[in-house]
């Protein structure tokens, strides 16, 4: 590989990741109506309330369609993000996933996963779901899931200690179940995020 090549190899990762980073500060620093901003979030895995992710598992054929819906709180009222117009930090967002088998067959270890957008932060304890429903969190865009993500914390005597990240850092939330997920079955999930 020529020299000219090796070097343009290493400057198109950094441009990509320089136009995302534009694009989060860009988002702070103008007034862009919710369904713009998360139009990239809801196309990655849910594309808002109309179209479904399907997720189908081999075996006797279970078909598990998540539907991604999401509202905006304001003045006491949910308003669907698609009429939501304008966004402005601090408001919240909630998002219920709803998780349907429509196949012949139960799905079994069956997870849902929603995104934490980036420019808002997750809303501590607000995961919900039924009382067999178990919640993790990645802090590393899904790598790893916990209960309770941890991060290092150098200590000023240069020991580092293990501490709770805060819910700032987290980038997804996991639902998950012991049960498989009958056929026919239904599963609703919630979190909300807070515009940052």
């Amino acid at each position: 590989m020529s020299r000219r090549f090796r070097g343009q190899s290493q400057v198109l990762p950094a441009l990509v990741a320089l136009l995302l980073v534009g694009g989060a500060v860009a988002f702070a620093q103008r007034h862009n109506t919710l369904a713009q901003f998360f139009n990239g979030y809801l196309k990655a895995d849910a594309s808002g309330t109309a179209r479904t992710v399907t997720q189908d598992v081999a075996a006797r054929r279970p078909l598990v369609k998540i539907f991604l819906t999401g509202a905006l709180d304001r003045n006491h009222q949910q308003i669907p993000i698609e009429k939501a117009g304008a966004v402005r930090p601090g408001e919240v967002v909630s998002f219920t996933l709803n998780s349907v088998n429509q196949g012949s067959a139960p799905a079994r270890e069956y997870r849902a996963v929603g995104q934490i957008p980036r420019g808002t932060s997750f809303v501590a304890g607000s995961a919900a779901g039924d009382s067999n429903t178990r919640v993790s969190y990645s802090i590393d865009d899904g790598k790893q899931f916990s209960a309770q993500p941890m991060i290092d914390e150098k200590q000023p005597d240069g020991t580092v200690r293990k501490i709770q990240a805060p819910v700032s850092m987290y980038t997804q939330v996991r639902f998950e179940w012991a049960d498989p997920l009958a056929a026919g079955g239904k599963l609703v999930t919630s979190y909300q995020v807070r515009v940052k």
